[in-house]
């Protein structure tokens, strides 16, 4: 089913008459007729009575009618906001996010937002993806940056790509010159990890079990640049995000059997308008993530 299919449909249904309505949408008489087959064939019901020169609506058309016609305001409501000149932005956008999204992502997508609407006060809650759709939920955002909640029935969840969990270590560390270990070759290695309130240690434990593998977890913090310089000062590694290491902070190697994998995403509260200024900022996300 396409556009033109409604709009010939609803012309149709005002007119009464092939010739009429093929007149105000600009096409043969024969042209409208076979589209308005079309239609039928595709809705499998029959939207009018064909009584020699005479067109009467069926129930099913009369019924069809109201939701054709609420699409194509839709769509035209739509054409004009797209055609319409961009408005100068202002007010707060609030925004919530993880600390692996906020060490890069958050603030390249910030600069670029203010070059083009600079009135607008851009306010960044760092905190742990649970603790975001909690404040989605309680209205104190306006959308979130994080990975798929646990509860994510009343929000919705976009995702923007999937990433690894990789080993960080330093040069003189036994892995430091391997490409890739096996998630069993983590027992009883030192390392430094996420605490548990955070899903990406809880995703970390479900892989260890996977792998009948304990590793010696001698160091919890809550943040990840503190996790990568005490990998750089001391014989331990770390496990985190591919995306959240700075560059030449670190040396990685990818993990396999299981790989660790997450997927972030934009979190929504779900059946309410976006704000214009969410709505330009999700549109930066999007395309910064999808030029990487």
């Amino acid at each position: 089913m396409e556009l033109r299919h409604l709009r010939y449909f609803v012309a149709l249904a005002e007119h009464l008459n092939f010739t009429h309505a093929a007149e105000k949408v600009h096409v043969t008489q024969s042209t409208l007729s076979h589209q308005i087959r079309q239609l039928e064939d595709e809705l499998s019901c029959s939207l009018f009575e064909r009584r020699g020169k005479r067109v009467a609506m069926t129930e099913k058309g009369e019924e069809f009618l109201q939701y054709a016609q609420k699409a194509l305001r839709e769509v035209e409501h739509g054409v004009k906001a797209v055609r319409a000149p961009t408005a100068q932005l202002s007010g707060v956008l609030r925004i919530g996010t993880t600390h692996t999204f906020n060490m890069r992502i958050i603030p390249q997508c910030i600069a670029q937002f203010h070059e083009r609407h600079p009135s607008v006060c851009v306010r960044v809650e760092e905190m742990p993806g649970h603790e975001v759709a909690d404040a989605l939920l309680s209205g104190d955002l306006d959308f979130g940056v994080a990975y798929k909640p646990d509860n994510a029935s009343p929000l919705i969840f976009e995702p923007l790509y999937n990433e690894e969990l990789v080993l960080v270590v330093g040069p003189e560390h036994l892995f430091a010159r391997r490409r890739f270990v096996h998630m069993a070759e983590l027992h009883q290695l030192p390392l430094v990890l996420l605490s548990p309130r955070y899903a990406t240690r809880q995703l970390l434990d479900d892989c260890f079990e996977m792998a009948n593998a304990r590793p010696m977890v001698v160091t919890e913090m809550n943040t990840i640049a503190p996790m990568i310089e005490l990998v750089r000062r001391a014989n331990i590694a770390a496990i985190v995000s591919e995306h959240a290491i700075p560059r030449d902070a670190a040396l990685t190697v990818r993990i396999q059997s299981p790989t660790p994998v997450r997927t972030p995403g934009l979190i929504w509260r779900r059946g309410e308008p976006r704000a214009a200024a969410a709505r330009h900022m999700a549109a930066i996300i999007r395309a910064l993530v999808a030029s990487s």
